[in-house]
Protein backbone atom coordinates (compact mmCIF):
# COMPACT_ATOMS: atom_id res chain seq x y z
CA UNK A 1 0.00 0.00 0.00
CA UNK A 2 1.46 3.39 -0.96
CA UNK A 3 2.35 5.78 1.81
CA UNK A 4 1.40 9.43 1.66
CA UNK A 5 4.28 11.62 2.75
CA UNK A 6 3.26 15.08 3.77
CA UNK A 7 6.07 17.46 2.87
CA UNK A 8 7.66 19.98 5.17
CA UNK A 9 5.72 23.22 4.93
CA UNK A 10 2.34 21.54 4.43
CA UNK A 11 1.03 23.42 7.48
CA UNK A 12 0.90 26.49 5.25
CA UNK A 13 -1.37 24.62 2.88
CA UNK A 14 -3.72 23.73 5.73
CA UNK A 15 -3.71 27.35 6.92
CA UNK A 16 -4.61 28.63 3.45
CA UNK A 17 -7.40 26.06 3.15
CA UNK A 18 -8.77 27.09 6.56
CA UNK A 19 -8.70 30.71 5.37
CA UNK A 20 -11.29 29.77 2.74
CA UNK A 21 -13.68 28.83 5.56
CA UNK A 22 -13.23 32.26 7.13
CA UNK A 23 -13.83 33.87 3.75
CA UNK A 24 -17.11 31.98 3.32
CA UNK A 25 -18.18 32.80 6.87
CA UNK A 26 -17.56 36.49 6.26
CA UNK A 27 -19.47 36.42 3.00
CA UNK A 28 -22.36 34.61 4.69
CA UNK A 29 -22.57 37.32 7.34
CA UNK A 30 -22.62 40.00 4.64
CA UNK A 31 -25.34 38.21 2.69
CA UNK A 32 -27.44 37.89 5.86
CA UNK A 33 -26.98 41.57 6.68
CA UNK A 34 -27.90 42.69 3.17
CA UNK A 35 -30.85 40.27 3.07
CA UNK A 36 -32.21 41.80 6.26
CA UNK A 37 -31.66 45.38 5.03
CA UNK A 38 -33.46 44.59 1.77
CA UNK A 39 -36.29 42.66 3.44
CA UNK A 40 -35.84 39.65 1.16
CA UNK A 41 -37.41 36.67 2.95
CA UNK A 42 -36.25 33.09 2.78
CA UNK A 43 -36.39 30.93 0.67
CA UNK A 44 -35.73 33.54 -2.05
CA UNK A 45 -32.11 33.44 -3.15
CA UNK A 46 -32.29 36.81 -4.91
CA UNK A 47 -34.49 39.87 -5.13
CA UNK A 48 -36.62 39.95 -8.26
CA UNK A 49 -35.24 41.98 -11.18
CA UNK A 50 -37.81 44.77 -10.82
CA UNK A 51 -37.31 44.90 -7.06
CA UNK A 52 -33.54 45.16 -7.44
CA UNK A 53 -33.92 47.88 -10.07
CA UNK A 54 -36.12 49.95 -7.74
CA UNK A 55 -34.33 49.32 -4.45
CA UNK A 56 -30.62 49.99 -3.84
CA UNK A 57 -30.82 47.70 -0.78
CA UNK A 58 -32.22 44.83 -2.88
CA UNK A 59 -29.60 45.41 -5.55
CA UNK A 60 -26.80 45.31 -2.95
CA UNK A 61 -28.28 42.11 -1.53
CA UNK A 62 -28.20 40.54 -5.00
CA UNK A 63 -24.59 41.64 -5.43
CA UNK A 64 -23.56 40.22 -2.04
CA UNK A 65 -25.39 36.98 -2.79
CA UNK A 66 -23.75 36.72 -6.22
CA UNK A 67 -20.26 37.33 -4.80
CA UNK A 68 -20.84 34.54 -2.30
CA UNK A 69 -22.29 32.20 -4.93
CA UNK A 70 -19.42 32.87 -7.31
CA UNK A 71 -16.95 32.03 -4.55
CA UNK A 72 -18.79 28.76 -3.87
CA UNK A 73 -18.70 27.91 -7.58
CA UNK A 74 -14.91 28.17 -7.81
CA UNK A 75 -14.03 26.87 -4.34
CA UNK A 76 -13.90 23.12 -5.17
CA UNK A 77 -11.35 23.70 -7.94
CA UNK A 78 -9.21 25.87 -5.70
CA UNK A 79 -9.35 23.48 -2.73
CA UNK A 80 -8.59 20.32 -4.70
CA UNK A 81 -5.87 22.01 -6.69
CA UNK A 82 -4.32 23.50 -3.56
CA UNK A 83 -4.10 20.15 -1.79
CA UNK A 84 -2.72 18.33 -4.84
CA UNK A 85 -0.15 21.04 -5.54
CA UNK A 86 0.68 21.20 -1.84
CA UNK A 87 1.77 17.57 -1.77
CA UNK A 88 4.74 18.50 -3.96
CA UNK A 89 5.04 22.29 -3.60
CA UNK A 90 3.45 23.41 -0.33
CA UNK A 91 4.67 27.01 -0.36
CA UNK A 92 3.47 27.53 -3.93
CA UNK A 93 0.10 25.96 -3.12
CA UNK A 94 -0.39 28.01 0.04
CA UNK A 95 0.64 31.19 -1.76
CA UNK A 96 -1.80 30.60 -4.59
CA UNK A 97 -4.68 29.71 -2.28
CA UNK A 98 -3.88 32.65 0.01
CA UNK A 99 -3.79 34.97 -3.01
CA UNK A 100 -7.13 33.62 -4.14
CA UNK A 101 -8.67 34.23 -0.68
CA UNK A 102 -7.28 37.77 -0.55
CA UNK A 103 -8.58 38.50 -4.04
CA UNK A 104 -12.05 37.22 -3.07
CA UNK A 105 -12.13 39.69 -0.19
CA UNK A 106 -11.47 42.56 -2.61
CA UNK A 107 -13.87 41.04 -5.14
CA UNK A 108 -16.63 40.91 -2.51
CA UNK A 109 -15.95 44.40 -1.20
CA UNK A 110 -16.19 45.76 -4.72
CA UNK A 111 -19.29 43.78 -5.61
CA UNK A 112 -21.29 44.80 -2.53
CA UNK A 113 -21.09 48.45 -3.56
CA UNK A 114 -24.06 47.64 -5.77
CA UNK A 115 -22.02 48.21 -8.91
CA UNK A 116 -21.00 44.79 -10.28
CA UNK A 117 -18.21 46.32 -12.37
CA UNK A 118 -16.44 47.22 -9.09
CA UNK A 119 -15.86 43.54 -8.31
CA UNK A 120 -12.59 43.56 -10.23
CA UNK A 121 -11.16 46.69 -8.66
CA UNK A 122 -8.04 46.45 -6.55
CA UNK A 123 -6.89 42.85 -6.29
CA UNK A 124 -10.18 41.31 -7.43
CA UNK A 125 -8.78 40.08 -10.74
CA UNK A 126 -5.91 38.29 -8.96
CA UNK A 127 -8.34 35.48 -8.14
CA UNK A 128 -8.67 34.43 -11.75
CA UNK A 129 -4.91 34.24 -12.12
CA UNK A 130 -4.56 32.29 -8.87
CA UNK A 131 -7.28 29.84 -9.98
CA UNK A 132 -5.58 29.24 -13.31
CA UNK A 133 -2.21 28.79 -11.59
CA UNK A 134 -3.72 26.26 -9.14
CA UNK A 135 -5.23 24.29 -12.03
CA UNK A 136 -1.96 24.29 -13.96
CA UNK A 137 0.23 23.44 -10.97
CA UNK A 138 -2.03 20.62 -9.77
CA UNK A 139 -2.17 19.22 -13.31
CA UNK A 140 1.63 19.30 -13.41
CA UNK A 141 1.92 17.52 -10.03
CA UNK A 142 -0.68 14.90 -10.99
CA UNK A 143 1.03 14.36 -14.36
CA UNK A 144 4.39 13.82 -12.69
CA UNK A 145 2.85 11.25 -10.37
CA UNK A 146 1.36 9.37 -13.29
CA UNK A 147 4.64 9.45 -15.22
CA UNK A 148 6.59 8.30 -12.17
CA UNK A 149 4.41 5.19 -11.94
CA UNK A 150 4.57 4.16 -15.60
Amino acid sequence: MPTLIVPEGFQYVTASVVATSWLLAGQSVLVGRYRKNAGIPYPYAYAEKVEAANSPAANRFNCAQRAHQNTLESLPVVLVGTVITGLAHPILAASLCGSWVLSRIFYTRGYITGEPKNRYGGLGALGSLASIAVILSSTYVAGLQILANL
